[in-house]
């Protein structure tokens, strides 16, 4: 339900330059921002508002990898490891996820779920996923995975599993190469999903999702594209993360990535390309024109071993830059504030140098740039017709000294986190108060979530067991001796 509140606070972040305002009146009438008053003096409220935070790439996982003994290694071995993963209830798992998503700042998220429970088909699934996210308060795009090609490394998995014991070969076998479905019923599949929630509340945005490029035939990537451009639907996809993806790039495409991605009119403003760690100065200029932007993911790249994306060379080269979680913040806590000011010392210019990320330009990628490609309309500032998504801060956690007249801004750049989040608007609805979820019991659904976990976990000891053999493999394969 949407209301009129009315929110005084001692200190804003107010309009597209995030500008630091003192005491202000903000009300909000149903889903927006009505009014914005500057007030006498200040309340005493010890408020300081800022707009929340659109995660542009995510993948809803229920719980962090690392307690699933997939910590500590490279996105190549990383991703096989995950089909550790048990089966758990769809509508626990996301509401688990979304609500450390909303905990942490993020009252938008991308969702491109390349992991689904599995308990039932993927439409009802979806259906489980969006009633979550309604209960939750958070908007979501919803990017269905697709995948058709190199499902255990980039190339031949023969080279992977001859070394292995026939054991584990035929384990192998089973869990990483089984058919994979065709064109035809990869797009019958985003259409089926689109159909499941389209009475769903709240807002859901069906995209397609291919994996990336070397997961995906040409076959499959130029259908997604045909079918986008036919039906206005946005695609999510992952672009150049690692070192080994810019390698198998320049080997199977040598006239460049980007250029066969805009050849087969996949390259437009639909497309939102995830991390791009490896990106070239000449494919951004590439990817600015055509309109698509870019969500980077600072933690989940430290994680992962991928790099630091070239954000500097990003924003000069004109793209729209967003910021992500990719589900890995730094403390695999979803706390989007810390992956803020992560963010931005990553990037920021050096010294008195010009270029990089500015605390106002940080705050727009993480704010408003992601919601394009999340479907939803433009946003991710405190003004008076904006949508009214937004965070009430402790100025005391801030200010823990309270030394002297400090702008707050410069304390959400040195020391914000997500603890420091009293409440929460989405779209006009409190979904946080006294710094606790509205809409869901985060601690019961996440105890519910280890439970199931725990008692699926004994199906996979198999594949527990097996896989630092097959870790060999693919470590092998990437050195180069196969």
């Amino acid at each position: 339900m949407t209301s009129q509140h009315i929110l005084d606070v001692d200190a804003a972040l107010l309009g597209p330059a995030y500008e630091t305002a003192g005491p202000t009146r903000i009300v909000i009438d149903g889903a927006r921002i009505a009014s914005l008053s500057p007030l006498p003096e200040p309340p005493g409220t010890g408020l300081f508002a800022i707009p929340s935070l659109a995660d542009a790439h995510n993948h809803a996982r229920p719980l962090s990898t690392t307690s699933l003994g997939c910590g500590g290694k490279p996105l190549e071995a990383w991703l096989p490891q995950l089909a550790v993963t048990p089966s758990a209830d769809p509508y626990t798992a996301a509401a688990a996820s979304f609500g450390r998503s909303l905990a942490g700042g993020a009252t938008s998220v991308m969702v491109h779920l390349t992991r689904p429970m599995g308990g039932m088909s993927l439409p009802e699934e979806a259906r489980e996923i969006a009633r979550a996210a309604h209960d939750v308060g958070v908007s979501i795009g919803f990017a269905v995975a697709l995948r058709d090609r190199n499902p255990l490394v980039y190339g031949d998995a023969e080279a992977v599993l001859a070394p292995l014991s026939p054991e584990t070969r035929a384990l192998a076998r089973e869990i990483w190469l089984r058919p994979l479905p065709s064109v035809a019923d990869h797009l019958a599949l985003v259409d089926a999903v689109a159909e499941a929630v389209a009475d769903a509340p709240g807002h859901v945005d069906v995209q397609y999702g291919p994996n990336s490029v070397q997961w995906c035939s040409d076959a499959l990537l130029a259908g997604i594209a045909e079918a986008s451009a036919r039906t206005g639907r946005r695609v999510h996809m992952h672009l150049l993360e690692t070192a080994p993806q810019r390698d198998w790039a320049d080997r199977t495409y040598p006239d460049g990535i980007v250029a066969h991605l805009e050849n087969i009119g996949l390259l437009s403003h639909r497309l939102t390309l995830a991390h791009c760690v490896w990106a070239r100065k000449e494919e951004l200029a590439r990817i600015a024109a055509a309109g698509a932007r870019i969500a980077v993911n600072a933690s989940s790249n430290l994680h992962l071993y991928s790099g630091i994306a070239p954000v500097p060379a990003m924003l000069d080269a004109g793209v729209d830059v967003a910021m992500g979680l990719d589900g890995c913040a730094l403390d695999e806590d979803d706390d989007g504030l810390r992956e803020l000011r992560l963010f931005h010392l990553l990037n920021h210019a050096r010294g008195y140098g010009d270029g990089g990320l500015t605390p106002q330009t940080a705050l727009r990628a993480a704010c408003a740039t992601g919601r394009a490609g999340l479907g939803l309309e433009p946003g991710g500032v405190i003004a008076p017709g904006a949508p009214a998504d937004l965070l009430l801060l402790s100025l005391a956690r801030l200010d823990r000294d309270a030394l002297m007249p400090v702008d707050p801004a410069s304390y959400l750049f040195a020391r914000g986190e997500k603890g420091d989040i009293i409440e929460a608007f989405s779209r006009g609805r409190q979904v946080i108060a006294d710094g606790r979820l509205t809409g869901v019991d985060l601690d019961a659904l996440q105890d519910r979530l280890r439970r199931e976990f725990r008692a699926g976990l004994a199906g996979k000891a198999d594949l527990i067991a097996a896989f630092p053999e097959v870790e060999r493999g693919i470590a092998d394969f990437y050195k180069g001796c196969c």
